[in-house]
This record gives structure tokens, sequence and C-alpha cells, in this order.
């Protein structure tokens, strides 16, 4: 489905969500396919097409979607868990990175994931030096307030660093930047947070990050991939900085079909303990086989799948020929 969401009317996207899900109903379930929150996506649609589901399915089936309302079988801690996730791994390996205990951080994007990332960063006294959204950016040497930001976001749709006390907002001075030189910032950690294929081969020569934490999808294309690698500058990999979001769907997923919902702190510790250790094996795995980050996620994650393999023995010799073809 090509469509602009900002385009749309708050009823036309409700009827959009319904017959996406209308559409795929035959081709996921809690057992076979569970979709999860994305870029323009929000509590309010996930719960629409859960709706949507129950009543193709005749039950309520809370555990089809994840990201829901709370009201709808949502799980605490599931709307900053991704960029929370992103922190966690961050504050988790930052030593093992070569970074310093104070970081000077640029963040590209400042939807769900960029803003909580930036607001836990700070308050664990890092400094924010640059935001930016799909308008641009805004810069500030000596640190911006996430929080006060995005309280004049969200009134005046427009980023403008701001000091906020109360309801009582003000704006201090700053400067505005483009997309293009927020990547470029001489910064500790650049995190993009919005869209893939934003640091390319055209820019990666000029980025002057010491450490790329890959809060969005795919921000990093191969072939600047390679170009950052060959600079020295650590990229954290998507499939594990921004993997705190489907960890708490799983949460999420398994609460739903457990009927039994947990504590924010809970959820919170079950993140920070899983994300952290799996950052841990990767870069256990970084150091064993003098590879990239990224290379070592894919390391780990592809001798876990292999050792399930294992474990499924030989089932597939004794099946008729194609019918592992044709299983679903």
């Amino acid at each position: 489905v090509t469509v602009n969401p900002k385009e749309l009317s708050l009823l036309e996207t409700e009827r959009l969500s319904r017959g996406y899900m209308g559409a795929i109903y035959n081709f996921i379930g809690p057992e076979i396919d569970v979709p999860a929150p994305d870029v323009y996506t929000n509590s309010m649609i996930m719960g629409w097409m859960m709706d949507e589901y129950s009543k193709l399915n005749h039950a309520y089936t809370p555990s089809i979607i994840t990201g829901k309302p709370l009201a709808l079988g949502g799980s605490l801690g599931r709307d900053d868990a991704t960029g929370r996730g992103g922190f966690y791994v961050l504050e988790g390996i930052k030593k093992r990175l070569g970074l310093g205990e104070k970081l000077r951080i640029a963040v590209q994007g400042f939807g769900n994931a960029g803003y909580h990332f930036s607001r836990l960063a700070a308050e664990a006294g890092h400094t924010i030096v640059a935001v930016s959204d799909s308008k641009g950016g805004i810069f500030k040497a000596d640190g911006i307030d996430p929080n006060s930001v995005f309280k004049v976001k969200e009134e005046t749709k427009e980023l403008k660093a701001a000091y906020c006390k109360g309801s009582v907002c003000e704006i201090v001075d700053h400067e505005k930047i483009s997309n293009e030189q927020l990547l470029e910032l001489d910064v500790d950690v650049l995190v993009p947070a919005a869209l893939e294929g934003v640091i390319t081969e055209k820019n990666a020569k000029n980025i002057k990050a010491k450490c790329i934490l890959e809060l969005a999808n795919g921000p990093t294309t191969f072939d600047a991939d390679e170009i950052l690698n060959g600079k020295g500058i650590n990229v954290v990999p998507d499939i594990l900085a921004n993997s705190g979001g489907v960890t708490v769907s799983y949460f999420e997923w398994v609460q739903n079909r457990a009927g039994f919902y947990w504590e924010v702190e809970e959820v919170q510790e079950r993140l920070k303990k899983r994300i952290v250790s799996a950052a841990v094996t990767v870069m256990d795995t970084h150091d064993e086989y003098k590879c990239s980050i990224r290379t070592a996620a894919y390391i780990a994650a592809l001798k876990r799948i292999n050792e399930g393999v294992k474990a499924q023995g030989t089932r597939e010799y004794f099946m008729p020929p194609g019918a592992a073809d044709n299983r679903q």
C-alpha cells in the first residue's frame, strides 16, 4: 500500500488499517506471524487492526498484534521500548566501544524512538547537541533539553530548542541545521533514528562520529558501512540497537497469551537484562572473530539458528518429496 499517512483523515486512516488487516488475515496468526508497530503507526492504529482481526476471527485475539493500547491488551513499557533498548545497549558496551562516560550525541529523527532515547540519554548525563525531524534540525553546542523540545513540537509542530518549566516554555538560542549537516557533526555518538538509507557512500566519508547507533531500520547502506569500517567508526547495527521494540513486543505477546500482565518496572528490567546480554554476546563475538560489530551480530544470530536447526533432527529426510517446500 503506497500512501502518505500525513494526508489522511482519522477516519481514512482507520479504514485503511482495517482494510489492510482484512487483506492479510489469512496469512497471520498468534502462532504464525505477529505484526508490530513501525513508522507512522501508533497504539490507536494497532488497536484498530487487532479489533478487525478479532471480528474476522469471531474471538477476542489480543495476541495477534503488538503495540496496542493498554485497554486492548497492550504492555506497559512498550511506548519507549525502542529508544530505551538503544540506550541500554549504549550504556552496556560504551567502554568496549572506546567511548567515555559522558557523551556528546546527535540524533537524526525525533519521533518515538529518537525522543525517548534522547530523554534517557540526557537523564543519564549525556549531552544531546542536535536533533532533527523530517523538516530539519537544531543544534546547540551545550546541549538541548529533549523533554522541552518535544513539548514545544507537540504544541507547535515545529522543532525548536526550548526550556520548559511547568506549562511555560521559553525558546533558547540555537542553530538551525539540515539533516545532512546533523549526520556530519563532530560528536561521540550519531544516532540515526528515522528512515533507512540516510548514511550512504556519498556522505559516509564526511561522518566524524566515533560511533553510530542504528535506531532506525537499515539507515546505513552496504557501501557506506564498508567506508565507515575502514575509517574505524564503530557501527552498532540495527538488529541489536533497535531490538528493544521487538523485544517488548514479544513480552506483550507473552502477556496476552498468559492473560497476566506485568508492572512497568518488570518489563524494563527484563528488557535491560536481555538486551545487555545480547550486546555483550555480540561484542564478545566481535573480539573473537576480529570483524565488524554488524558481522558479529550476524554470526551470533546464525549460531543460535544453527543450534535450533540441529536440535530439530533429520525430519526433512522422512517427508514425502516436495512436502518440505509446501508446508506452512
